[in-house]
């Protein structure tokens, strides 16, 4: 039974053979009584304010230019501030940053060596034996 609707009592309606027979093969797709199949689908008319003898191409196709024509707006405003702000920012942080490095300076206690520095050993050559 429907749900919210035991106590009410059935209706008749006349409608002609074929229709039925394909109303209730489309209840069956469903899984849903006759009677809540059709609740439905006039609830979704109504909600969505459409009437079943009009198109839905034309409307569906002037949404989707709609949006498109947005998306492509919200495209171009991320475009500029990309180019107006975000870029002269990161080109004014990466100066800061190469003129904050250190340079590098030889630490105090850090030994030069020089070319005055022989070893005060000699190296023997095996051919001189």
């Amino acid at each position: 039974m429907d749900k919210g609707y035991e106590k009410e009592r059935f209706e008749g309606l006349k409608i002609k053979a074929s229709v039925a027979q394909r109303f209730r093969r489309y209840c069956g797709k469903i899984s849903k009584s006759q009677s809540m199949t059709l609740l439905v689908m006039i609830e979704f008319f109504e909600d969505n304010g459409i009437s079943p003898n009009e198109s839905m191409g034309p409307h569906i196709q002037t949404l989707e230019i709609l949006i498109k024509k947005r998306i492509n707006g919200v495209i171009a405003i991320l475009k500029d501030i990309e180019k107006s702000q975000t870029k002269p920012t990161v080109a004014m942080m990466q100066s800061l940053f190469e003129e904050a490095e250190p340079k590098n300076k030889p630490l105090i206690l850090e030994k030069k060596k020089t070319d005055d520095s022989q070893p005060k050993y000699r190296e023997r050559n095996p051919s001189n034996l």
